[in-house]
């Protein structure tokens, strides 16, 4: 009797957990969603395409070592979803910057990528002492035109920066002869790939030996650059107000010094951490501008943010 009992109570706790689980599968967790998520978590061997290609360039998947290390990347960036989620988030907010730069300048659009996976499009800090989106080391920064030094530093300036990243792609390219080499000099050097290519007796970077950072840098990009364009394809379920956006700003001109940034935010009705998030290349409190350099800065537009 008692067997016959717990069976029935087994019969019923096993009914019980069914009707529950299938009760999460069919609930949509979201009304705005037009698909229903469902706990469908599996990993998947990935399928890399054979028309990769970066800045036109296409990839020679048919060696097997190039496969594998292509392979490796899309697997990485495909499955460390948090990351790549925030990469969809980041991208919607400062592609739109970037991207008139890189055309403006003559340089393929599949550059945007490299920023990616230089900065994960941030003011990413190295312990080289390279800064900004597109990590630019302070000697580069000076070569180029840029202001580099406690109070002010435009390795911050996005606009400035890609400005700088342009110039220097643009002179790889014309030293290296490829779109792809000048990628990877941005990474290790015009002088450092030259050296390579001249001691391995090669001319493509998919022929040379490379110490791992620059040797997986290329297929990072490209992965980055696969996944970014076919969310779907690789799994990410997002919708467009769920990505971040830039406020709307103006520009005020300055070609003084300023003592006190808390004030001056004041007079446009922001506050001191908000005249700074719009313009991280100011990096104290104050301006000098000894020199009445005119500097141009972000104001956002009255209303976008909510002010205590």
């Amino acid at each position: 009797m008692k067997i016959i009992q717990k069976g029935f109570m087994f019969l019923g706790l096993l009914s019980l957990c069914t009707v529950f689980i299938y009760a999460l599968q069919d609930a949509p967790t979201d009304e705005n969603f037009e698909t229903k998520l469902i706990n469908d978590y599996n990993i998947y061997a990935l399928q890399v395409p054979s028309d990769l290609n970066f800045a036109g360039e296409v990839l020679p998947l048919n060696n097997p070592d190039i496969l594998e290390r292509m392979d490796r990347e899309l697997l990485v960036n495909t499955y460390w979803q948090s990351n790549g989620l925030l990469m969809f988030k980041r991208a919607k907010k400062y592609f739109p910057v970037i991207e008139p730069i890189l055309a403006r300048h003559g340089v393929p659009d599949d550059f945007k990528y490299l920023s990616v996976i230089e900065s994960g499009l941030s003011n990413a800090v190295s312990p080289a002492g390279a800064r900004g989106f597109w990590q630019i080391m302070p000697v580069t920064g000076r070569e180029h035109g840029l202001e580099v030094n406690k109070n002010v530093d435009e390795r911050y300036n996005l606009e400035l920066a890609t400005t700088v990243a342009c110039k220097y792609l643009l002179a790889a390219k014309e030293n290296l002869g490829s779109w792809t080499l000048a990628a990877a000099a941005y990474n290790a050097g015009n002088a450092g790939i030259s050296r390579r290519l001249k001691k391995q007796s090669v001319s493509s970077y998919y022929d040379l030996l490379l110490p791992e950072e620059t040797g997986r840098y290329m297929f990072r990009i490209v992965a980055l650059k696969e996944i970014l364009s076919h969310p779907k394809k690789y799994g990410f379920n997002f919708r467009d107000k769920d990505l971040y956006t830039n406020a709307p700003v103006y520009k005020v001109e300055v070609d003084t010094a300023i003592a006190n940034f808390s004030k001056f935010a004041q007079q446009f009705g922001i506050n001191y951490k908000l005249l700074k998030l719009h313009n991280p290349w100011l990096r104290e409190s104050h301006l000098n501008n000894k020199s009445r350099k005119q500097y141009y800065l972000n104001i956002p537009k009255a209303g976008y943010y909510s002010l205590n």
